[in-house]
Protein backbone atom coordinates (compact mmCIF):
# COMPACT_ATOMS: atom_id res chain seq x y z
CA UNK A 1 0.00 0.00 0.00
CA UNK A 2 1.28 3.43 -0.89
CA UNK A 3 -0.03 6.66 0.62
CA UNK A 4 0.88 10.13 -0.63
CA UNK A 5 0.16 13.26 1.37
CA UNK A 6 0.66 16.67 -0.21
CA UNK A 7 0.93 19.64 2.12
CA UNK A 8 0.64 23.10 0.66
CA UNK A 9 2.16 25.69 3.01
CA UNK A 10 4.67 28.48 3.05
CA UNK A 11 8.09 28.09 4.66
CA UNK A 12 6.92 30.30 7.53
CA UNK A 13 3.91 28.09 8.15
CA UNK A 14 6.08 24.97 8.07
CA UNK A 15 8.54 26.48 10.60
CA UNK A 16 5.71 27.41 12.93
CA UNK A 17 4.11 23.98 12.61
CA UNK A 18 7.39 22.18 13.32
CA UNK A 19 8.25 24.55 16.18
CA UNK A 20 11.40 25.92 14.55
CA UNK A 21 12.58 29.41 15.49
CA UNK A 22 12.08 32.39 13.21
CA UNK A 23 15.60 33.40 12.19
CA UNK A 24 14.61 36.21 9.82
CA UNK A 25 15.65 38.99 12.29
CA UNK A 26 19.04 37.32 12.81
CA UNK A 27 19.54 36.95 9.05
CA UNK A 28 18.68 40.60 8.57
CA UNK A 29 21.19 41.69 11.23
CA UNK A 30 23.95 39.55 9.68
CA UNK A 31 23.24 40.93 6.21
CA UNK A 32 23.36 44.52 7.51
CA UNK A 33 26.73 43.84 9.18
CA UNK A 34 28.12 42.28 6.01
CA UNK A 35 26.93 45.26 4.00
CA UNK A 36 28.70 47.64 6.41
CA UNK A 37 31.94 45.68 6.14
CA UNK A 38 31.69 45.48 2.37
CA UNK A 39 31.02 49.20 2.06
CA UNK A 40 33.97 49.95 4.35
CA UNK A 41 36.30 47.82 2.23
CA UNK A 42 35.29 49.45 -1.04
CA UNK A 43 37.80 52.23 -0.44
CA UNK A 44 40.56 49.62 -0.75
CA UNK A 45 39.33 48.58 -4.18
CA UNK A 46 40.87 51.47 -6.10
CA UNK A 47 43.91 50.49 -8.20
CA UNK A 48 46.37 52.55 -6.18
CA UNK A 49 45.45 50.90 -2.89
CA UNK A 50 45.46 47.41 -4.46
CA UNK A 51 48.92 48.03 -5.88
CA UNK A 52 50.16 49.11 -2.46
CA UNK A 53 48.70 45.99 -0.82
CA UNK A 54 49.97 43.52 -3.42
CA UNK A 55 53.16 45.28 -4.38
CA UNK A 56 54.87 44.94 -1.06
CA UNK A 57 58.14 46.72 -1.62
CA UNK A 58 57.21 48.20 -4.97
CA UNK A 59 59.62 47.92 -7.88
CA UNK A 60 62.41 46.56 -5.68
CA UNK A 61 60.17 43.70 -4.56
CA UNK A 62 59.36 42.78 -8.16
CA UNK A 63 63.05 42.91 -9.13
CA UNK A 64 64.01 40.72 -6.17
CA UNK A 65 61.28 38.23 -7.08
CA UNK A 66 62.48 38.05 -10.70
CA UNK A 67 66.06 37.53 -9.50
CA UNK A 68 64.97 34.73 -7.17
CA UNK A 69 62.99 32.98 -9.94
CA UNK A 70 65.90 33.32 -12.37
CA UNK A 71 68.33 31.82 -9.83
CA UNK A 72 65.98 28.91 -9.18
CA UNK A 73 65.64 28.25 -12.90
CA UNK A 74 69.42 28.29 -13.38
CA UNK A 75 69.93 25.95 -10.42
CA UNK A 76 67.25 23.61 -11.76
CA UNK A 77 69.01 23.32 -15.12
CA UNK A 78 72.38 22.59 -13.52
CA UNK A 79 73.73 26.10 -13.86
CA UNK A 80 75.45 28.03 -11.12
CA UNK A 81 72.81 30.19 -9.43
CA UNK A 82 75.45 32.55 -8.01
CA UNK A 83 76.84 33.72 -11.36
Amino acid sequence: MKVTINIDCTPEEARQFLGLPDIAPMQQAVMEELQKQFSGNLSKMNPEELTKMWGGFGLRGITDMQKMIWEQMQAGFGGDAKK
